[in-house]
């Protein structure tokens, strides 16, 4: 039974101070862990895929996000479509979560039978006069991107996915990554609010003493670096940086490649969303233990290995793209304290293990970050949950994406109504 005085979800995002961290109840309860699901994660555009889940006609990866279930299947004409996971006639679902090969969609309870474009195509037991044309799956607004599947389940859907699309299209051209396929992926159920999960993916102010694979490569400064106070060895290290980048970036754009900073993570944007391209540290071409390529066969037709890191923020994921591999990351929700890591690692299509690449290689540094985060977010959230927690300030330098993502989060859940 719920405590009469408990505070509602409005006035906990109201009750946050401006530069503070949010109140443990918005991490752990469940009345507010469904409604984040059905605002953020339903109406919202989300990150479901690449199009190497359904390389081929046929091919199907069904999704499950909270009660919802959809399928991304490749159609005969090799478009990507989306359909929610129910039959028509009963409900029933057509597919388990995973991926599989069909020549059509086949419900197991009735055998209705659905064509890849959706359309009904054989029924038993309706009658001559049982219209078929009215019983198609249910479509789902979808958006490739690159490789990127993004979805909405919305019939509202935002808009301003327009912006994203028509940002990232040119960024990821270079590297065709619809030429892609998946060398590895992964699952990681961390035991952490959906939120934590992505608040720490927001900021390195954790990196130096928690990723030593990922600190290989991945320059913290791009993220927010104290300007002043700082040590004389850590102003060094950041004209180092700062040095670097400009060299880098002026080579890269020399080569007609973009290298502009996008943000949209404030409170106007629905789709809220972060792209750079980061410099990366030693030899400069991949994050990898020794920052060399893992891949000898680049994406697409590139020949040149410092392109840096074209890095991509959304609400629930998040993507690396160097000149041989990709990392990209989405998560789902699963409960207040249960939040599913789902990473994807591509090479070119042609690549073959073994010989272009070697697997651990390949892997290693973003196996052993996520690892890492899933242990530094489990700490986290049971910490918010203990009755001695008060939101503390965030750093100005290094956790301003925190402070954006608060403000984003409660003007999105103003927006629904909340």
């Amino acid at each position: 039974m719920l405590v009469a005085n408990l505070m509602t979800h409005r006035e906990l995002i109201h009750s946050r101070k401006p530069g503070h961290g949010m109140r443990g109840e918005l991490f752990g309860r469940p009345d507010v862990f469904g409604t984040d699901v059905d605002v953020f994660f339903h109406k919202h555009w989300i990150l479901v895929g690449v199009s190497a889940d359904v390389p081929e006609p046929g091919d199907v990866s069904t999704v499950d996000i909270g009660l919802a279930s959809i399928l991304i299947v490749r159609d005969d004409d090799e478009a990507i479509r989306a359909y929610r996971n129910v039959c028509r006639h009963r409900g029933a679902r057509l597919k388990d979560a995973g991926k599989s090969t069909v020549g059509m969609l086949v419900c197991p309870y009735h055998q209705w039978t659905y064509d890849l474009d959706g359309s009904l195509k054989h029924t038993t037991h309706m009658g001559v006069d049982f219209d078929r044309s009215c019983r198609s799956l249910i479509p789902v607004k979808t958006r490739v991107v690159g490789t990127h599947i993004f979805v909405c389940l919305s019939n509202d859907a935002p808009a301003d996915i327009d912006v994203l699309e028509e940002t990232m299209v040119p960024r990821f051209a270079p590297y065709d990554l619809t030429r892609s396929k998946i060398a590895h992926e992964t699952e990681i159920v961390e035991n952490g609010n959906w939120k934590l999960v992505m608040e720490n993916n927001r900021e390195c102010y954790h990196c130096g003493a928690t990723h030593p694979e990922l600190t290989a490569s991945f320059l913290p400064e791009d993220f927010g670096f104290c300007p002043h106070g700082l040590s004389e060895e850590s102003q060094r290290a950041l004209d180092a940086y700062h040095a670097r980048n400009a060299a880098s970036v002026s080579s890269w754009e020399q080569d007609g490649l973009i290298c502009s900073t996008v943000e949209r993570l404030g409170p106007d944007a629905a789709t809220g969303f972060r792209t750079q391209r980061l410099v990366i540290a030693g030899n400069g071409e991949s994050q990898t233990m020794d920052t060399k390529v893992a891949s000898k066969k680049l994406f697409g037709n590139l020949t040149r290995r410092d392109l840096g890191d074209v890095h991509l923020w959304t609400h629930n994921s998040w993507t690396h793209v160097m000149s041989d591999h990709a990392v990209i990351s989405y998560i789902v929700p699963l409960a207040p304290d249960k939040t599913l890591v789902r990473t994807k690692w591509l090479v070119h299509e042609d690549a073959v293990e073994g010989v272009d690449y070697d697997l651990n290689t390949l892997t290693e540094v973003w196996v052993a970050t996520n690892a890492q985060d899933a242990n530094l977010v489990s700490i986290n959230y049971r910490g918010t949950q203990d009755p001695a927690y008060e939101p503390g300030p965030f750093s100005e330098f290094t956790e301003t994406y925190l402070d954006l993502f608060s403000q984003w989060y409660a003007a999105r859940l103003t927006a629904h109504g909340v």
